[in-house]
């Protein structure tokens, strides 16, 4: 374990999520906050909330469709996501 790493394991809990926020804000990384909110419904779970982590997953839903339905119009961007979209449903539809 390096130094670094160290002293971040000290930290508290609130501290190392400002920070994380903080840097993903920065770096424009929206993949952190895209495995954030995709795991914030089994934390909830797993901190013996488990119908808070089945509202979670409907709160991300709920988000996500507010951020396709201000871009409906953008036929590009739909067209972009298409592959997405098909990944998704050949790898998932059997198990549904």
């Amino acid at each position: 374990m390096t130094d670094d790493h160290a002293e971040l394991e000290r930290l508290p809990t609130e501290e190392l999520r400002r920070r994380a926020v903080s840097l993903a804000q920065r770096r424009w990384d929206a993949g952190f906050f895209w495995e954030l909110i995709r795991t914030i419904p089994a934390a909830e779970v797993a901190a013996g909330r488990p119908q808070a982590g089945e509202a979670g997953v409907a709160h991300a839903s709920t988000l996500f469709s507010q951020i396709v339905a201000e871009r409906e119009g953008d036929r590009g961007l739909q067209e972009a996501l298409r592959p997405l979209y098909l990944d998704y449903l050949i790898r998932h539809e059997e198990s549904s």
